[in-house]
């Protein structure tokens, strides 16, 4: 799956802890936001995904700290920040907010955003909610798969999706059956590291989180509590493709050669949907390339800075 290109990269890189790394932390009210800036300029803030932390941006930092005012912040419950209690929900509107009031509090606002993953899906989202707050977006591959239906989708929605949009459909179905059932079994059965394992191959590719250095298993271990509670909980928002149409930051939408089929599906249907969009595909790389291929990701969205700031 072509991760094992990124494994050293990451061995060399994820050696100190999410406290270590942080430069400060943000009040945004009910809870405090760990953080880590360098930099001068306009403000460019970095939003991590799913089992991950302020960390996985190390190699993103130092490098658009050169040109810009560099944040990499840990999402509520990431570490180091206070772990979510167990069987309660963490909707993904929460983080939205929070996105809003961690800007306001570093007076960051209106910044250019990088997200990954579900990270970048609650950037798009306050793109859509609190436009003011977004000079231009960076999406690598958000899971915004309410744009074809919702999960765990019912029999005739799916069947509809399959017969309007088949290679949607097939990639999404192929998710939902190979991997995200599979892992909330898991979950419900007390095999925490089946689930990890689960989705780490369905997301990333087979063999990623055996594969991954002992720094990055650790780091994933350290962030299983909202893993746990997103998986089992109430799912993804809905979004319209009305909201998409209506967003117009200028938009870089990242994928990987390798990423899996239904992440592609779904940033060619935003590339369709964003009237501002342009795209680019990181050669040999999967969902984690801006660890696994940090220098191609890190040019990329620097052209893409570029262009916004002439």
């Amino acid at each position: 799956m072509g991760f094992a290109a990124g494994v050293a990269f990451a061995d060399a890189v994820v050696m100190r802890s999410a406290t270590a790394w942080v430069t400060g932390t943000a009040d945004i009210g009910d809870t405090k936001l760990a953080y880590h800036e360098e930099g001068r300029g306009e403000p460019v803030v970095f939003v991590h995904g799913t089992l991950g932390d302020l960390r996985v941006w190390q190699a993103q930092i130092p490098f658009f700290a050169r040109t810009h005012r560099a944040i990499a912040y840990s999402r509520r419950y990431a570490a180091p920040n206070p772990d979510i209690e167990r069987d309660a929900d963490d909707p993904m509107p929460v983080h939205v907010e929070d996105l809003g009031r961690f800007l306001g509090a570093l007076d960051a606002s209106p910044a250019h955003l990088v997200g990954s993953s579900w990270g970048a899906f609650v950037c798009l989202l306050l793109a859509i909610r609190h436009p003011e707050q977004v000079r231009s977006l960076v999406l690598a591959e958000p899971p915004v798969v309410p744009l074809f239906m919702s999960l765990p989708p019912t029999p005739g929605k799916l069947l509809r999706l399959l017969v309007t949009r088949p290679r949607a459909g097939v990639a999404l179905l192929r998710f939902v059956g190979g991997t995200l059932l599979p892992a909330q079994r898991a979950l419900e059965r007390g095999r925490d590291e089946e689930a990890m394992r689960r989705f780490g191959d369905g997301v990333v590719g087979p063999g990623f989180f055996d594969d991954s250095p002992p720094e990055v298993q650790a780091r994933t271990r350290e962030n299983f509590g909202a893993f746990r509670e997103q998986i089992l909980g109430e799912g993804f928002p809905p979004v319209a493709d009305d909201e998409v149409r209506g967003v117009d930051a200028p938009t870089l939408l990242v994928t990987g050669e390798r990423s899996p089929a239904f992440l592609r599906r779904v940033s060619e249907r935003l590339g369709a949907l964003l009237p501002n969009a342009s795209s680019v595909e990181i050669p040999d790389a999967s969902h984690v390339m801006f660890e696994s291929h940090p220098e191609a990701f890190n040019a990329a969205v620097a052209a893409f800075l570029e262009r916004r700031g002439a």
